[in-house]
Order: C-alpha cells, then structure tokens, then sequence
C-alpha cells in the first residue's frame, strides 16, 4: 500500500478575475474549491491512476471536515487525524495573475496528535510506500522528515521525499527510495546554477552517491531526468503541450513514477511514467487523468546514459 502525508493540507480557493485592483472591490467570474497540499496531490493523481492509497495527515475545524468530505467524495481513501483545536487553512489563488497566491498558516499541531501519527507510520509493513511532501509547518520540529525515516530504518519501507535543501539532505543517509528536486533546487543543495537538462545527472549522481536510491529532476518544459538506481541516467524532453496549471504539476510526477513502479518495477517505465504524470497536469485544468498520462506515455521518448 502507498500512503501519503499532508502535514498541513488547505481547501484551494481558485478564482479567476476579469481584472485585479488594489483598494477597490474586485469581482470573480470563476470559482473552483479543491482539497490541496502536496501528498494530497499525489493520492489523488494514484487514485485516478487506479493505484491504491491512504492519505495520511492533520486536519482540524469546520475547514478540516470539507477537505475530508471532497477527499472522501472523489474516492480517495484518507485517514486523517483530526485536531482538537484550530482551523485547517484555506489558501486563495488567483489563477490568472502570475500565479498570485494567498496562503493560511493552518493549525498547530500538538504533541499528542502528532504521536498518533508516528503510531500510524511505525504500523507500515515490509513493501509499503510513504510519500513525504512538501514543508513543515510552524511548531513542528524541522527534523521531522529524518525523525520518520528513523522510525522506518530497516522495515523494507520505501520512503519518498519531495522537499528541500536540510529536510532533503537529512533523509539522505537513510536511503529514500525516491527524492524529486527540481533543477533550481538541485542547484541550491550545491550552490550552482542549473539551467540545461545536460548539466543535471552530474548533480542528480552525488545525490545517489550520498545515499538516494533514485533521483528525479523536473526541469518544467526541458522535461527530466532519473538517475536510477540501477547506475543508468535517464533524460526525457518535455511533451508538447500548452501550459495551464502547473501547480502539483510536480506532485504528479511523483504519482506517476510510483504508479509505474507498482506496475512493472521497470525504471524506464517508471521515468516515462513520472513525465506523463507531471505534464498531463500542467497540460490541464486539473490534476492528470489516467487517459490524459497514457496519451502523453506514447509520445516520450528516453534517452539513457551510465555515468
């Protein structure tokens, strides 16, 4: 079973305007209410890949029951924890402006309630996956990603991690299964400046060197490149396509290279797998369909190189 963890997922309240002015009243003409966060994204891209899941997390108040209801609604399977105190956040998106965000701190999470989460992630077998995605929140301890993958050391549970710069580096030693930079954040873990798809399998490589058993790095419209486990560099140009969302765009990768890892445990499967996922979904409104990944899947085509 995969399982993913939303630590502080929102209710996304996406708007679009005909226009935006400061110090006046501002009107919308579209409006869409989505469950989001990270590891929420990426059940969400299983489920309509047909792979089974549970998201995991906190939720709390009135905001934490709606994103448990459209969760539950949409046939994703979750097991959230609910606080006793405070509000899950609601962040507002304004789509047509640059990607012009509001976004809510969301709710403390206390001691005890994140305790019932450790319990849930000890509970993992032997073959399970756990998808860690996205920042801490306030209050929470900054070790937590090494902290987790500490409990799981020497269980058989393949871990993923989508984060950044100390959260990433920290988890390396405890050999992830999977990590997924992006390229600007490839180059801050080694302060460089990566801007062709060429320079990334050398950076992509010291990753793996210092203990990730798979790197993935999204490179948006340059496309990608896995350096696997098996010792093979993979790159993959981006499809054509026309840019609409590309938020969880990055998420869906991530959903994809897992859906094709349970289908075949063939990294170039996976890889393609991983690049379909991530530009279905920022070829569309929403998060990719299945039918939008496999009509994308059979445009792709790999390279691959042993360092």
């Amino acid at each position: 079973m995969i399982y993913t963890v939303t630590f502080n997922p929102s209710l996304d309240y996406i708007i679009t305007l005909d226009a935006f002015e400061l110090g006046r009243t501002n009107r919308t003409v579209t409006e869409q209410l989505l469950p989001g966060g990270k590891g929420i994204n990426v059940s969400a891209v299983l489920h309509n890949l047909g792979i089974p899941n549970t998201a995991l997390g906190f939720t709390a108040g009135f905001v934490g029951q709606e994103i448990s209801r459209r969760i539950c609604s949409a046939g994703i399977c979750s097991d959230f924890i609910e606080l006793k105190n405070g509000i899950s956040r609601i962040n507002v998106k304004l789509k047509d402006f640059d990607g012009t965000e509001l976004n809510g701190m969301g709710p403390s999470v206390d001691a005890d309630s994140l305790n019932l989460l450790f319990a849930k992630i000890r509970s993992l077998q032997e073959g399970d996956t756990l998808v860690l995605a996205g920042s801490i929140p306030a209050g929470m301890p900054q070790t937590l990603y090494r902290d987790i993958l500490s409990l799981l050391n020497g269980k058989g549970v393949r871990v993923v991690v989508d984060a950044t710069k100390q959260l990433l580096l920290e988890t390396l030693p405890f050999r992830p299964f999977l990590i997924k930079p992006n390229s600007h954040e490839l180059g801050e873990l080694f302060g460089v400046s990566l801007t062709q798809r060429s320079q990334i399998p050398e950076y992509a490589c010291r990753l793996r060197q210092q203990g990730a058993r798979n790197v993935l790095v999204s490179m948006g419209a340059q496309g990608a490149v896995l350096a696997a486990e098996n010792g093979t560099v993979y790159m993959a140009p981006a499809p054509e396509g026309i840019l609409k969302n590309a938020v969880g765009a990055g998420d869906s990768m991530v959903a994809g290279f897992l859906a094709g890892w349970e289908q075949r445990r063939d990294p170039v499967h996976a890889f393609r797998m991983a690049v379909a996922g991530g530009s279905a979904s920022a070829f569309s409104d929403f998060l990719a369909t299945r039918q939008e990944i496999e009509a994308l899947y059979t445009r792709l085509e790999v390279s691959c190189t042993v360092p």
